[in-house]
């Protein structure tokens, strides 16, 4: 909205600012209340009104009311009518200053206030409009909260004698400040229709975003808005705090208003307020009792506490700096960044008194840990082992949901550890749960850092647990390295823990064997630990260890499934599911990274029903618990097997949630992995040619090739790999005829990440599925003889894997090379082959691709001669692309469907049906099933006239006459599956 006036921008406030400007044109109360917390712009509203109203022509008198005003009869308006003389006589008509009661204009009087109310609203009256065609006269009172007793009384008087028309009178107040006679006077006004109310929320966050956060990124700026829970004030003061130099903090910018509303407060008031900012969520009268002066065991009210501490909340309750429940309990400061702007303007040392009072409170009475560790972080500032060991236990109990937290409270503990000897092994324990913690909360790089210095300390002396501790501290330090893509400096820690003699016990030695076997198996280099691995699984069953036996079978199934031995792979893959499905779900806690393992060789053995209800039961799992590294990849898992299977709308949405978890966690490696199938999955939600999808690959691409972190020097493995090919799907927009992207471009980038045209650096597994992808994009860029060697590559590879989905990739491929050559025979042949990989896709439940191929193959069935063949293909191919929001193969659909229906198809019964909107097509569906108009009307919760309209379209569209003729129509068009 344009702005009138004011260094603020006017924001948002549309609908207030109409019914202002219907109140001066005479169309409402003569009294206007506008309302609203501190901040929420009533004065900024009533200036903009006011110079709208000016630019009218109106007079406009603005007067404001403040605290230390109170002492003066008539402020406001004292205030408001000292404008009077600078309009001067011309302006004001037959009303000069003097003509209004001397009360009113400030000079003091000791008349009857009801004669001076009486004779300042017959003055008001007489104010008329100049010019005549000019909005009549406003008089706007701000603050009115703060209003004395006269003025109270005058306000009253003109609400109940409202000041007849045009003249509108305006005020403003903060509702839980307002006196209650001020509150009545206007609700009785609100009722007899004397006064309009307006009250003032938060702004909505698409104004915040536009009209104040423009200049920010639209997550930050929501950011912001989320934080100031829409109130334009602190809106402003976040954005002033982030422009300025660190340091100068909150109270340098607009919310140093705050402090102005200390200023009058006593020193016991002031206490109270202070300590309820720093007691935060916990602040409640008791504790604000036992913190203040009154001890342990007092509340206010109990006779323990202060005498002067009710006293003191309740002033601060009525200035609105302090809030309460409706039970009087719970207390906070009206917004939490006036809470912030409180403790800012507090001395340290007693804001850590303070904090170290409500500690000792909350301990004595038995609080959580975690309301404790709040204070104790704020306040302890030497070695105190009690103090100490809550903190940590609460960094314990929290690592799971809020591990930056936890790290913290770590680092406060560590920060205070007297670093002796005989404190060694407590640190070492504490570095290692403060390196869990950060990497955890994605900050992968500072706990790999703070490993190194653990292994360091651990070195240089054994302690209790010793043994222990380092050989936690050395996996989990290769599986930050492995995150970061550090796959020598990974495998050098672990060989050398692997060979070390004597060697730890089996327990310890199974999780070591475990993660070696992750690097190798993420390093491409799985065969070099099969040996060790299955010498590892033999101990673990021997010893009955069936959690450990589970973990080792799907590092086994996964890395023989990235191999290419199916029938093994399938072997452990079985066993593993077995185990895992008794276990509870306490049990798998500790398994998300077998679960992710377990889920992805089901993906890679075709078997997609297990994958996803291993990775739905995985994601349950992880979320409640905190297992961030496991939750992203087994959201990907699941969003790749409901793309695969045709759903892929909800594909989408579970990609997307599974960046924003892959986000947090800092490696570039997952990150580019998780963006590349994004990317791809993206892709067969959108039409052919969707800008969004290039962007999307492009930014997978940027991230894989090191923008999004990979460390210096390394290149990562089989993910950067699989991500690189992944993103080449994007690039190219589409598989087949009637893409759109860049095939140039993704077929440079498959021969870069596959190292060549036969790709040997591509999972074995899925190799040929990237090979029909060489085959579309060598054949799009004119390399025909490429196209024809991949080919024939991905039906050896596909022969030797004997999986449904590998073998339909290869069959897709045999199929655009038999197109690419033309004529009947190649027609024939294409048409043979995209039959057979919608036969092998349909068998693993791969719909998308069975749907792929079946439009991709409709147009050769037709031109080979089989007509009803080819109209069968490609409408059970549109019926599956339709159905799970595949709106890319939606747009192949559209591109073939004359080449495989004919061109006259609008004229054959498919056809026909085709013209028809989804709607119409629906209630065809039923009314052929024998549903009367009234029936379907009720079954579709629509009108009976709705329904004779829908069905009158499609008899004119179909060319039927009768609802037997639909049927027939309706039956003979019905998917069949006579291309199998």
């Amino acid at each position: 909205m344009e702005s009138y006036g004011g260094r603020v921008p006017f924001v948002g406030r549309t609908a207030e600012l109409r019914a202002l400007d219907v109140a001066l044109d005479g169309g409402g109360s003569a009294v206007v209340d506008l309302t609203g917390d501190p901040g929420t712009g009533k004065s900024r509203l009533l200036a903009e009104f006011g110079v709208r109203a000016r630019a009218r022509g109106a007079v406009v008198l603005g007067g404001r009311a403040t605290e230390a005003g109170r002492r003066h009869a008539f402020q406001p308006f004292a205030d408001a009518f000292a404008d009077l003389g600078s309009l001067g006589h011309a302006r004001t008509g037959a009303l000069p200053p003097e003509v209004l009661p001397p009360e009113v204009l400030g000079e003091p009087s000791a008349r009857e206030r009801f004669a001076v109310c009486r004779e300042t609203a017959a003055a008001l009256a007489r104010l008329p409009r100049l010019p005549r065609t000019a909005p009549g006269p406003v008089l706007v009172l701000d603050d009115l909260h703060w209003a004395d007793g006269a003025s109270l009384e005058l306000l009253d008087h003109l609400v109940r004698h409202p000041v007849p028309p045009p003249f509108l009178l305006v005020v403003a107040r903060r509702p839980r400040q307002t006196p209650p006679a001020l509150a009545s006077a206007l609700a009785r006004g609100d009722m007899t229709g004397a006064v309009t109310r307006i009250a003032l929320g938060p702004l909505t966050r698409r104004d915040c975003i536009a009209g104040l956060a423009g200049g920010l990124p639209p997550e930050r700026a929501g950011r912001i808005h989320e934080e100031a829970e829409g109130n334009p004030l602190y809106v402003l003061a976040l954005l002033d705090a982030a422009a300025r130099e660190e340091g100068e903090g909150l109270l340098a910018g607009p919310l140093g208003l705050v402090l102005d509303e200390l200023a009058p407060l006593s020193p016991h008031e002031r206490g109270v307020v202070e300590a309820v900012a720093v007691l935060g969520e916990h602040a409640g009268t008791d504790l604000l009792a036992a913190v203040t002066e009154g001890g342990p065991g007092a509340g206010i009210g109990t006779g323990g506490g202060a005498p002067w501490l009710g006293a003191a909340l309740a002033e601060a309750v009525r200035r609105d700096l302090v809030r309460t429940d409706g039970r009087g309990r719970r207390l906070a400061p009206r917004h939490p960044l006036v809470g912030r702007a409180v403790r800012a303007a507090m001395d340290p040392w007693r804001r850590q008194d303070l904090h170290r009072r409500a500690a000792d409170e909350l301990a004595r009475a038995g609080a959580p840990l975690v309301d404790q560790a709040h204070h104790i972080e704020r306040s302890l500032t030497r070695w105190d082992p009690e103090a100490a060991g809550t903190l940590a236990s609460a960094a314990e109990q929290t690592a799971g949901s809020a591990p930056a937290l936890a790290a913290r409270w770590l680092d406060v503990v560590l920060g205070v550890l007297p670093d002796v000897p005989e404190h060694r092994g407590i640190r070492c324990e504490l570095m290692l749960q403060r390196a869990r913690a950060l990497g955890a909360a994605g900050e992968v790089r500072e706990s790999r850092d703070l490993l190194h210095r653990l292994l360091a300390l651990r070195d240089t002396g054994p302690g209790p647990g010793a043994d222990g501790v380092r050989a936690s501290a050395l996996v989990l330090c290769a599986f930050m390295e492995r995150h970061l893509g550090r796959y020598p400096e990974a495998g050098a820690l672990l060989q050398r823990e692997v060979d070390r003699r004597p060697g730890p016990p089996p327990e310890r030695r199974l999780a070591l064997v475990v993660e070696w076997g992750n690097h190798a198996l993420f390093a491409t280099r799985f065969p070099e630990v099969r040996e060790e691995l299955a010498r590892t699984l033999a101990g673990a069953r021997e010893r009955g260890d069936e959690p450990g036996t589970a973990e080792l079978l799907t590092l086994a199934a996964m890395g023989e499934a990235y191999e290419g031995a199916t029938e093994t792979a399938r072997g452990h893959a079985t066993e593993a599911a077995a185990l895992t499905d008794v276990m509870t779900d306490g049990a798998l806690v500790r398994q998300g990274e077998s679960l992710v393992r377990l889920g992805w060789s089901e993906v890679f053995l075709d078997r997609y029903a297990d994958a996803e209800r291993h990775a739905g039961r995985g994601v349950d799992v992880t979320r409640r618990t905190g297992r961030p590294f496991a939750l992203s990849q087994l959201l990907l898992c699941a969003a790749y097997t409901h793309c695969v299977t045709g759903r892929v709308t909800s594909a989408v949405a579970l990609a997307d949630e599974a960046v924003a978890a892959a986000r947090t966690l800092g490696g570039g490696e997952l990150l580019g992995f998780t963006r590349a199938i994004r990317s791809m999955i993206l892709m067969q939600s959108r039409p052919p040619g969707d800008p969004e999808v290039r962007a999307a690959a492009e930014e997978a691409v940027a991230t894989v090739e090191g923008e999004g972190g990979f460390e210096a020097g390394h290149e990562g493995g089989w993910w950067t790999t699989l991500a690189r090919c992944m993103a080449a799907y994007a690039v190219l927009g589409a598989s087949g005829p009637g893409g759109a992207g860049d095939p140039g471009r993704a077929r440079e980038m498959l021969l870069r990440a596959g190292g060549g045209p036969a790709l040997p650096r591509v999972q074995p597994s899925v190799r040929p599925n990237f090979l029909e992808l060489l085959v579309t994009a060598s054949l799009a860029t004119g390399a025909s003889d490429e196209a024809e060697r991949a080919a024939a590559l991905a039906a050896e590879e596909a022969e030797r894997l004997g999986l449904p989905t590998q073998r339909g990739a290869a069959l897709r491929a045999r199929g655009l090379v038999a197109a690419a050559r033309g004529g009947p025979e190649g027609a024939a042949e294409a048409a043979r082959a995209f039959a057979g990989a919608a036969r092998e896709s349909a068998a693993s439940g791969a719909a998308l691709r069975e749907a792929q191929s079946l439009l991709l193959g409709a147009p050769y069935a037709r031109a080979a001669g089989d007509a009803e063949r080819a109209a069968a293909m490609w409408r059970r191919g549109h019926q599956l692309a339709t159905a799970g929001g595949a709106r890319l193969l939606a747009g192949l659909a559209a591109h073939t469907r004359t080449a495989a229906l004919g061109a006259d198809a609008s004229g054959t019964a498919g056809g026909r049906l085709a013209e028809l909107t989804r709607r119409e097509r629906e209630i065809a569906g039923l009314v052929a099933e024998g549903l009367t108009n009234q029936a379907v009307a009720e079954k579709l919760c629509l009108s009976t006239r709705t329904v004779e309209s829908h069905v009158a379209r499609v008899y004119r569209k179909t060319g039927v006459s009768s609802r037997a003729a639909l049927a027939t129509l309706v039956a003979v068009t019905s998917p069949a599956d006579t291309y199998r």
